[in-house]
């Protein structure tokens, strides 16, 4: 690995058509071979990202891994990380918001969540996020194409100019039906949500079951017409 792993458009280009086809166990192990630990793989600890948490373990023992804790993620999430943690061997790295949630309320009243959702994300993901990747020089996502429409064009390797990183996101290709073999095959805990209607697991108050037939994230922010908490555009 180069001490200046720094990637030009053109390098960024190179890789993105050169790995879009790859499987993501290589792209997965070609991030960490190019940034070593200047690569953080944000985790959510949904289904998408403990197939990357299990692919990353693979080729190093000491992956970067954090976490963006709101302080309303569901209780089966904070205990997956647990799990996860003992079972991988790694401390994942959380991240907190400037205000805790009574800060939050004495500012901008209690349940911002459930009147202005944009700004609570704002608070308790993007600023933190952003605050985060400052540190570092690429951020590898679960996200998929078929997600949403916005993620339908994601490359495997692309520059993300809301933050001034190279982002990886190495199941762009894949479909929810092969994360879920990837899962079963690799027998990688998941989240008992996923077994309840919840494809898609967010905070708590803000994350409901999915009914037959709707969208996989019509769970997410339901009766606002949102979709992203805004780490992503």
């Amino acid at each position: 690995m180069s001490s200046d792993t720094r990637l030009t458009a053109a390098e960024v280009a190179y890789w993105a058509d050169r790995l879009d086809q790859a499987p993501p166990e290589t792209i997965v192990a070609w991030a960490w071979d190019t940034f070593g630990d200047r690569l953080a793989l944000a985790s959510s600890f949904g289904a998408e990202d403990m197939c990357l948490i299990d692919m990353l373990t693979r080729v190093t023992k000491t992956p970067r891994v954090f976490y963006l804790d709101t302080g309303v993620l569901f209780p089966e999430t904070y205990a997956l990380i647990h799990e996860t943690e003992q079972r991988y061997g790694f401390r994942a790295e959380r991240v907190l918001p400037r205000l805790t949630l009574e800060e939050q309320a004495e500012r901008y009243g209690d349940g911002l969540w459930a009147r202005d959702p944009d700004t609570c994300c704002m608070i308790r993901k993007v600023e933190p996020l952003t605050r985060y990747l400052a540190g570092v020089e690429a951020w590898m996502t679960g996200i998929r194409r078929d997600q949403t429409p916005f993620r339908a064009n994601a490359r495997v390797v692309e520059r993300d100019e809301k933050f001034g990183v190279i982002k990886v996101n190495p199941l762009a290709r894949w479909r929810w039906e092969q994360v879920w073999a990837y899962l079963q095959a690799r027998g990688v805990p998941y989240n008992p949500l996923h077994d309840q209607g919840y494809p898609s697991i967010g905070c708590a108050p803000c994350t409901r079951a999915v009914r037959p037939g709707e969208d996989p994230r019509a769970g997410r922010w339901a009766g606002f017409g949102k979709t992203e908490c805004g780490l992503h555009k």
